[in-house]
C-alpha cells in the first residue's frame, strides 16, 4: 500500500508542476527568463543522464523519454521542491 502512495504521490507532484508551469506561461501573463532557463535545463539534465524517476517507482511510459522529461520538469522547480518529495516518499516506504 505504501508503495502504491508514493506512486501517486509523485503522479500528483508532476501534475501540480505541470500546472504552475500553464499558469505561469498563459494565465499569469509573461514568465521570468528564470522560469524558463529553469525549465530548459531541467529537461536537458534530466534526459542527458537518462534520468527517469518514474521508472524508479516502476511506472512504465510506452512513450520514449517521457519519464525522463516529466523527471525534468521537476528538476526545474529547484533542489527545495525535491527534497520535499524525497521526504514524503522516505515515510511511505
Amino acid at each position: 500500500m505504501n508503495k502504491e502512495f508514493s506512486k501517486l504521490f509523485t503522479i500528483c507532484m508532476l501534475i501540480e508542476s505541470i500546472i504552475t508551469y500553464i499558469n505561469g506561461f498563459f494565465v499569469a501573463g509573461e514568465p521570468h527568463y528564470q522560469v524558463i532557463l529553469s525549465l530548459i535545463l531541467g529537461v536537458i539534465i534530466a534526459v542527458s543522464y537518462e534520468m527517469d524517476l518514474l521508472k524508479l517507482l516502476n511506472i512504465e511510459s510506452k512513450v520514449p523519454y517521457i519519464g525522463s522529461i516529466l523527471t525534468g520538469i521537476l528538476f526545474s522547480r529547484g533542489s527545495n521542491y525535491i527534497y520535499d518529495l524525497i521526504n514524503m516518499l522516505s515515510l511511505y516506504k
